[in-house]
């Protein structure tokens, strides 16, 4: 999957991952020697991103990301974030959010969300974090995780 033409604000936005990533964790999110925005798209690991909405809607998913939600990137930036999570879910997602807003940074969450057809996967390991821009403004929230299980349906 090719990375997307990114406009400039795009480019500022998604790049706002990694950097506060590195401002909350202390180290890289992704390796990147001259384009942060490639790296985040071409990343080992799945990576998305909301906003500050009411309802948050994504704004990045990179390649990894839209593979699992069986997704194009134009779909998933117009998906509120709440709908990636299964509704007995959405409680226990509100809970992990307040708790970044809190704390900055997660690095242990684990959760089920849902694709696109409907294909369910539990995600581990999650590193969860506030995106704030260069002043310190808190523009959204992101999260990376490289280890997932597709679930049964029954489970």
């Amino acid at each position: 999957m090719d990375i997307p033409n990114f406009s400039a604000d795009e480019r500022r936005r998604i790049a706002c991952i990694g950097d506060s990533y590195r401002r909350v964790a202390g180290r890289a999110l992704v390796e990147a020697e001259e384009d942060s925005v490639a790296a985040l798209w071409s990343a080992p690991l799945a990576i998305v991103a909301h906003g500050t909405e009411p309802d948050p809607i994504f704004f990045f998913g990179n390649r990894h990301a839209l593979a699992l939600f069986e997704m194009d990137f134009s779909a998933f930036t117009r998906l509120p974030s709440r709908l990636s999570a299964e509704p007995l879910q959405r409680e226990e997602r509100a809970r992990l959010l307040d708790r970044v807003a809190h704390d900055g940074i997660i690095d242990d969450y684990a959760g089920v969300r849902v694709s696109a057809t409907g294909r369910r996967f539990r995600i581990s390991n999650a590193s969860v974090w506030t995106l704030t821009d260069a002043s310190g403004a808190v523009v959204g929230q992101a999260a990376a995780f490289a280890e997932w299980t597709y679930v049964d349906v029954r489970e």
